[in-house]
């Protein structure tokens, strides 16, 4: 038996069952998420950005999973803040699993959400960085971990509201000056989050791209 399993028992986070951190039945009890404008929150066909709602800067669209709730929001948190990285690769399954569901952009580019180089380092992962690069393989598309960096360590977002969120990121990702060459040759770029709750993140670090020069970007989470 692996450590780790000492230290996290392999029992489902939603209803206690040996064998998984996530059982199957906890997870189907899970709605999906309707597609919405991330800008608006109003419907949307295919999570496209509404028309009225579009810039020169912002997404061209936002796909989500499920609803963040239940097992699936305990198992995120679980991986974020526990450091349990083997349920991680649960999420990745599932997630692989129903992405045929959406309606996802013609892509060839996948890449994470960064976190500040010391945040990564005292924990050890990014687990955007972990489930996009098994997301972006079973898509083949082509993945690059760096894209974007965390130029500034900031507040957790999890402690504000929508409009401090938004201050909180102003200007927080920068492109990685080592991909600066191929820039112009990406024509569309998904990025990568766990959860998306106001979107901030999302946006801040689309416009960083936009602003770059890449024509299409579009967020991918695993909830909201």
């Amino acid at each position: 038996m692996a450590i780790l399993d000492f230290i996290f028992p392999k029992t489902c986070l939603g209803c206690g069952r040996e064998g998984k951190y996530i059982c199957g039945n906890c997870l189907s009890r899970i709605p999906h998420t309707r597609p919405i404008c991330p800008y608006c929150k109003h419907p949307s066909i295919d999570g496209l950005t509404h028309v009225n709602c579009s810039s020169k800067l912002r997404l061209d669209g936002s796909l989500s999973v499920w609803e963040y709730e239940s097992v699936i929001r305990k198992a995120i948190l679980a991986l974020k803040y526990r450091y349990a990285t083997e349920i991680g690769n649960e999420i990745s399954d599932y997630l692989i699993s129903s992405l045929p569901t959406l309606v996802l952009p013609t892509v060839h580019y996948l890449t994470p959400i960064p976190i500040y180089w010391y945040k990564e380092n005292t924990r050890g992962f990014n687990q955007s960085l972990e489930i996009g690069r098994a997301v972006a393989g079973a898509m083949d598309w082509k993945f690059i971990p760096d894209l974007l960096i965390k130029k500034q360590s900031t507040i957790s977002q999890a402690e504000l509201g929508g409009k401090a969120r938004r201050q909180n990121l102003k200007g927080a990702f920068a492109v990685n000056p080592t991909h600066k060459s191929i820039i112009n040759g990406l024509e569309s770029v998904v990025i990568f989050d766990d959860v998306f709750t106001t979107g901030s993140t999302l946006m801040e670090a689309g416009k960083t791209l936009k602003k770059a020069g890449i024509k299409k970007v579009w967020g991918l989470t695993i909830a909201r």
